[in-house]
């Protein structure tokens, strides 16, 4: 499978699942969506992840987390692409939601959540924003 932006089919494969209320989504591996999947649990919004890697591929579940019947990561938005990138700097991350939402970005110290790339100082390419 040859996508051109595995990180929008990241978003919409768990975004699909939790509108279906599914326990769980599968997507494909790479290092970035293991990231990715790490960030969303360090932030509360996925109960977990687990990664299945066999010779040629892998995998990676999701599980999703709800509240009752309500899902609780209620959105994701994609706001870079390969065809528009948007780079901010550190004084430029978004805080929406009263700090709810959080903003991913892709930085020169590695993919981290807002909150992080504004106390190590850095700015980067804001690759989606949760809430």
């Amino acid at each position: 499978m040859n996508l051109s932006d595995p990180i929008a089919d990241f978003l919409t494969r768990i975004r699909n699942a939790s509108q279906a209320q599914n326990r769980f989504c599968e997507i494909p591996w790479s290092k970035l969506k293991e990231r990715l999947a790490e960030i969303l649990k360090e932030e509360g919004l996925i109960v977990s992840y687990q990664v299945n890697l066999k010779e040629t591929y892998g995998t990676i579940r999701v599980y999703l987390k709800y509240a009752g019947r309500r899902q609780v990561l209620n959105g994701l938005k994609r706001m870079s692409s390969p065809g528009s990138r948007r780079y901010i700097t550190k004084d430029q991350i978004p805080n929406f939601f009263g700090g709810l939402g959080i903003p991913v970005l892709s930085t020169s110290k590695g993919v981290m959540a807002g909150a992080k790339a504004h106390k190590e100082q850095v700015g980067g390419e804001l690759l989606f924003l949760a809430w």
